[in-house]
């Protein structure tokens, strides 16, 4: 019987879990350039905008997947980071696995270059009266949200 690659996909989802029973550790990144402007990219997977991150990798520290994910992700190098903005935890955020986010501000400086074409089909910089809201992937729209809101979120 062939299988589709949504249910292989569910498969393997599953075994992950038996695997792990734990969440997976990652980032999100709110990249303020020095003009204000928010840099999202667009991801190949769903096609959506997004903010940059991803896993933390073993052994690594969320500062230093911070500035690891953002160079990969934009070609943007990490100048500070600002405020925690929140810990998202919902086991449903990420469709691909239970992932806990930490999403942190981020002041950046540099030239927007894709380094990981692999995730990545686009880069550019969002004046805050034009962010592509609310169709935004996993659970970055609300991130974006509660950054703009001032909160600080545990969800």
């Amino acid at each position: 019987m062939i299988q589709s690659p949504r249910s292989l996909w569910h498969f393997g989802q599953t075994i992950l879990g038996i695997i792990f029973r734990h969440p997976i550790t990652g980032t999100s990144i709110i990249p303020i350039l020095p003009d204000g402007q928010i840099v999202l990219i667009r991801r190949k997977d769903d096609g959506c905008w997004s903010l940059p991150g991803g896993m933390v990798d073993w052994g690594e520290d969320v500062p230093h997947a911070v500035r690891r994910e953002l160079m990969e992700e934009t070609g943007l190098e990490l100048v500070k980071i600002g405020r925690l903005v929140g810990v998202y935890s919902s086991p449903d955020r990420d469709p691909r696995i239970h992932s806990i986010c930490i999403a942190v501000e981020a002041e950046v400086a540099g030239k927007m270059t894709i380094k990981d074409s692999l995730e990545v089909m686009e880069i550019q910089a969002f004046p805050l009266s034009s962010l592509p809201q609310p169709d935004m992937s996993h659970d970055h729209s609300r991130q974006l949200q509660d950054y703009l809101s001032g909160l600080t979120t545990l969800a």
